[in-house]
């Protein structure tokens, strides 16, 4: 664990250890909620990866974990884009557990994952936007590349660095919206 931040002790102590918290507990940045029953914890992802649709705040960690529990999904990703009615909307990147659909089938298969995420969560859940890809955009090591996601769902140029990015391709298979 980290000492300090060189130069800016107080950010250090501001950050990790905040005033809200008695400024005594770590705070690692992940929630988690504990189910008072068993005494398990689960996970709900970063704080700071929080989206707010219409003013109601949302993690993306729930919005992907109802993506996933559909029996076609195999993985995804979601991220905020940037929208004028509600502030904020939900983006989707999406890999099915088969072949990546194209045209009228792949606008089925958006509106039925949708609905899935609408009955899971909620109607102000479903993504406005959703967009399938064969993988997505990750490091060698496995991490997704949410920046890139961000950018893309946001139409922004991607001026990141990709060059720790596994599959370059990947990107153009992504920036086609249904």
């Amino acid at each position: 664990m980290i000492r300090t931040i060189w130069g800016n002790p107080e950010r250090f102590k501001a950050s990790y250890f905040p005033d809200e918290l008695g400024g005594a507990t770590y705070l690692a940045g992940d929630g988690a909620i504990r189910d008072q029953d068993t005494g398990y914890f689960t996970i709900t992802g970063r704080i700071d990866d929080v989206l707010n649709v219409s003013g109601h705040r949302m993690g993306t960690m729930e919005i992907e974990s109802a993506l996933v529990a559909h029996a076609l999904v195999a993985e995804a990703a979601v991220v905020g884009k940037r929208d004028e009615t509600t502030g904020e909307s939900i983006s989707a990147f999406v890999v099915l557990k088969g072949a990546r659909p194209v045209g009228d089938e792949a606008m089925q298969i958006a509106k039925e994952l949708r609905e899935w995420v609408g009955k899971e969560i909620g109607p102000i859940a479903k993504p406005k936007e959703i967009r399938f890809g064969d993988n997505l955009p990750k490091t060698r090591s496995g991490k997704i590349m949410r920046r890139i996601l961000r950018s893309m769902a946001n139409n922004e140029e991607i001026t990141q660095d990709t060059s720790t990015l596994e599959n370059p391709a990947i990107l153009d298979q992504l920036r086609q919206v249904l």
